[in-house]
């Protein structure tokens, strides 16, 4: 090959390498000569500059590092080289170029990963100067734009107008304006000294907040000491001052800002004498005049230092501190004997605070050591008669279910309509009233007939509307509700919860021990057998006797002593017998029995007993007529239990702040409170409960009498409506720390007040007037429930029957001794005979003579025994005082009886008589 067509020789460690070479060097300077190639190479004149690797090779380098222009050597230059040099190999870019930052760096240009996302501190200063200075501007303009306090304004109070059932007004009353303003100079210094020391220790210095005051309040709430208010006077003195009162968000906003402006604008002197005309001390005051004449009956300016101090005491609630109490507000806490021993030691500690922050001196402290109590409250006159306890009970009824406050409610301006019946509230006044006139004789017999009280309350069933309540004589003289709990046990008529219990939970087995026996339970049928003895020894449900703290065994006692035998369950509801159903109590279980009277409507308040003692089956409990009137209902409406409520609807300038929500539970199956009803039916018509009975009207009931004749109640109804009515005796002077229960025995020439005298008469005659025009509805008709079981010693063990005395008309034969029948107790006369033996009735005839306690009766009796055959009974049977008569002999021959009257054949039902 010629030389000339040879290829052009490559300079040592040229090409990739030296590329890559070339790339590892400075950018900014020229290549150095390839090691090894000298000028007196043979290949001079032809060669070229190498190309390091081409254009990749090139990208590469300046990926790495290469920035500067290159040389004329070709050194890797973003662009072509200068002064005339040849062109870098490729095209020449350099690394990449700084991100352009933005008026707001976010997220962070130039940064990667998590810190790209993390705003730097010039950010955040700068935000956070931006919100405060939007704040302050936003803080400048509420502060401008929100007014001062204006007292007469604050003053312009509204009446609250209640309304009966069908939309008539009831009443107005609650928002009178009760307030006279007075200067600074008639407001006794020793007022301003107590509030200063009892609220805001630091008013003298403050902006109107006190931050450290606030700190203080709570650290000695968490203590559980007395406390200083929280809220500076400057605070409370703008929000008394305002209409409204809602605790919202944007009020208290609102609030801080006029707050602000007072602490700056107004004098201390101005700021005392507002708060002290504005704040409410109870009783319908507003502002310390009217406090003083409501509490002490003489003007502010001659208020003492210690009476003084007592109405500091109010600004803190006078609902809690009044002495006279607020039981429309809290019957329970807000009661005249609690108030009192709370203003008392708040009294005290003010007094104390103003010698610690030498406001008073000591010497001047201790001349005041009793309590300055005021005078009683003086009644609103149209609050009279029953109305009063009318409003306070739709009253509380209305706080207790809301977020409005008593001093809300005090300003007016609220509509309340109510469930209250006109017409039937007249018609209960007039029933009590009429056994106070015609019976109750406080001149003739001052030792018996003082102090005697009546309460009363009517529900309707389907929808526990409260209709009517008797709360007492005068709501101006007689200030508590006797519609309200008043502590008078309610005695028998507890016993349909024992009954429901029994047919709910049944009576326990006690042959399997403990664990078993309350797992393995008998639910009971009303015609249960047990022992109505007088006397009886109560026994747990697996036969033990039961004994009290001190081992001593109980022997129940029935009414008068009587002793009835064995006697169904539905017997022992009929004459009241307390044997069988304490021993029934204690073999279901008193928890149980619990159950079934909180389920029907019940509270498990400080009035429901101690459950864990046999007698909690007989009533010791105390709960209000309303709750009895509501528990009674949930039997009426078969078992059906809907809440007793009074206001249906609250109204505030049109605008609805309160509107009732029915709540229906179900507390018993129907067959159960069908048959609680039909056992309370036959008191009524057979028992102890007739005097309450309504002609062509069905009705069920149960009367109630307490130990030592302290209480006695009658709570019955009809489909309709649901009525109770106590009777007790009480001293109604709330001061008398020693008020207790009376005995009523020869009260209203009565030998002892049952169940059936008085408190039915007064039901009877509110309800045949309150039944007028209403339609007579039957209750349901009830089915077989549960099993006969035996109790309280009780048992199918036949009992002989003496073999009857030969007449003069028999033959000398001797007569068999008649076969041995059970101990069973027979039917009423109008039961009907039915499946399970339910209702039995036997076709008996004969003639009687005796009265229900006892006689003769002569004649021939026939009936089904039972069986198949069918028996003839002639001779004389002896009744005792309702003692349990034996069935006919079955077959034919002569037959023996203990009866009141006829001898039944059937082995269920009731005693006759």
């Amino acid at each position: 090959m010629s030389e000339h067509r040879r290829k052009t020789s490559q300079p040592q460690g040229g090409g990739r390498a030296a590329a890559r070479r070339a790339a590892q060097q400075s950018s900014g300077r020229r290549a150095a000569p390839s090691r090894g190639v000298t000028s007196a190479s043979p290949s001079d004149a032809h060669r070229e500059e190498a190309p390091y690797g081409g254009r990749a090779a090139a990208r590469r380098a300046a990926q790495r590092g290469g920035g500067g222009r290159g040389g004329s050597d070709g050194g890797g230059g973003r662009r072509r080289g200068g002064d005339g040099g040849q062109e870098g190999p490729g095209r020449g870019r350099g690394g990449r170029r700084p991100p352009k930052k933005r008026f707001i760096d976010y997220p962070r240009a130039g940064k990667q990963g998590l810190r790209r996302w993390v705003p730097s501190w010039k950010l955040v200063s700068s935000l956070c100067i931006g919100f405060l200075g939007l704040l302050m501007g936003l803080a400048g303009l509420a502060y401008a734009m929100v007014a001062k306090p204006d007292i007469k304004e604050a003053a312009r109070a509204e009446n609250n107008v209640y309304f009966w059932k069908d939309g008539t007004q009831m009443v107005a009353t609650g928002g009178e304006v009760n307030r006279q303003v007075i200067d600074y100079a008639q407001i006794p210094e020793a007022m301003r000294n107590a509030v200063i020391s009892a609220e805001n220790k630091s008013f003298d210095t403050d902006h109107g907040i006190d931050p450290m005051g606030i700190a203080r309040a709570l650290f000695n709430m968490a203590k559980g000491g007395e406390t200083q208010g929280g809220s500076t006077i400057t605070q409370q003195y703008v929000k008394n001052s305002r209409l409204s009162q809602e605790q919202t968000l944007s009020r208290k906003f609102e609030e801080l800002f006029i707050t602000l402006k007072v602490g700056s604008e107004m004098k201390k002197k101005e700021v005392m004498a507002g708060y002290l005309n504005v704040s409410y001390y109870g009783r319908g005051a507003s502002g310390l005049q009217a406090a003083a004449r409501t509490y002490y009956g003489k003007d502010a300016k001659d208020l003492t230092p210690s009476e003084c101090a007592f109405l500091a005491t109010l600004l803190k609630g006078a609902s809690y501190y009044d002495p006279a109490g607020a039981p429309e507000v809290d019957s329970v806490q807000a009661t005249a004997e609690k108030n009192t021993a709370r203003a008392k030691k708040r009294w005290k500690w003010i007094l104390d605070e103003e010698v610690k922050d030498g406001r008073m001196s000591q010497k001047e402290r201790d001349r005041y050591t009793k309590f300055p109590m005021p005078d009683k409250p003086k009644r609103n006159a149209q609050l009279g008669g029953q109305i009063g306890y009318l409003v306070n009970t739709a009253k509380a009824e209305f706080l207790n279910n809301t977020d409005v406050t008593k001093d809300m409610l005090d300003q007016g301006g609220y509509e309340i309509h109510t469930t209250f019946d006109k017409k039937k509230v007249d018609q209960l006044n007039k029933a009590v009233k009429r056994v106070y006139d015609e019976k109750i004789d406080a001149k003739k017999r001052p030792e018996t007939d003082t102090h005697v009280q009546f309460g009363g309350s009517s529900v309707d069933p389907k929808t526990g509307a409260i209709q009517a309540i008797y709360g007492g004589e005068d709501a101006t003289k007689h200030y508590t509700s006797n519609a309200g709990p008043t502590g008078a046990a309610v005695g028998s008529t507890f016993k349909p919860f024992v009954l429901a219990a029994a047919m709910e939970y049944g009576k326990r087995d006690p042959s399997g021990g403990q664990e078993q026996g309350e797992s393995q339970r008998t639910k009971v049928s009303p015609l249960s057998i047990y022992n109505a003895d007088d006397k009886l020894k109560i026994k747990k449900y697996n036969g033990e006797i039961w004994t009290d703290e001190d081992g001593k065994e109980w022997l129940q006692t029935n009414d008068d002593h009587e002793s009835r035998g064995n006697i169904t369950l539905r017997e022992a509801m009929q004459w009241s017998a307390n044997s069988p159903y304490v021993q029934l109590g204690m073999d279901v279980g008193t928890d149980k029995v619990k159950e079934a009277a909180i389920a029907a409507g019940l509270k498990d308040d400080e009035y429901m007993a101690d459950a864990s003692v046999p007698s909690f089956s007989i009533g010791t409990s105390s709960p209000s007529a309303t709750r009895m009137a509501g528990a009674y209902a949930t039997f009426a409406a078969r078992g059906q239990q809907r809440e007793p409520f009074c206001v249906t609807e609250v109204k505030k300038r049109g605008e609805i702040a309160y509107r009732h929500k029915a709540v229906t539970k179900s507390a018993f199956d129907n067959v159960i409170a069908d048959n609680v009803t039909d056992v309370l039916k036959n008191v009524v018509e057979k028992g102890t409960g007739t005097p309450a009975k309504l002609p062509d009207r069905e009705v069920a009931g149960k009367t109630g009498t307490t130990d030592d004749n302290l209480s006695a109640w009658f709570v019955g109804y009809t489909p309709q409506l649901s009525t109770a009515i106590s009777m007790y005796r009480l001293d109604d002077d709330e001061k008398n720390k020693n008020r207790a229960f009376e005995k009523m025995y020869g009260t209203g020439g009565q030998d002892k007040i049952h169940g059936a005298s008085f408190p039915a008469q007064v039901w009877h005659d509110y309800m045949a007037e309150a039944m007028k025009g209403e339609e007579a509805e039957a209750f349901a008709k009830a089915e077989p429930i549960g099993d006969k079981v035996y109790g309280g010693g009780a048992s199918k063990k036949p009992k002989p029957t003496p073999t009857p005395t030969p007449t003069q008309s028999e033959s000398t034969t001797p007569t068999p001794t008649p076969t041995p029948t059970p101990d069973i107790p027979t039917p009423d006369p109008s039961d009907t005979c039915g499946t399970w033996g339910w209702n039995c009735q036997d076709n008996s005839g004969g003639n009687s003579t005796g009265g229900a306690d006892g006689g003769t009766n002569t004649g021939t009796s026939q009936g089904n025994d039972g069986g198949a055959d069918t028996g003839t009974s002639t001779g004389t049977t002896e009744g005792d005082n309702g003692s349990t008569p034996d069935p006919g002999t079955g077959g034919n021959g002569n037959g023996n009886g203990n009866g009141n009257g006829n001898s039944n054949g059937a082995w269920f039902g009731d005693p006759a008589g």
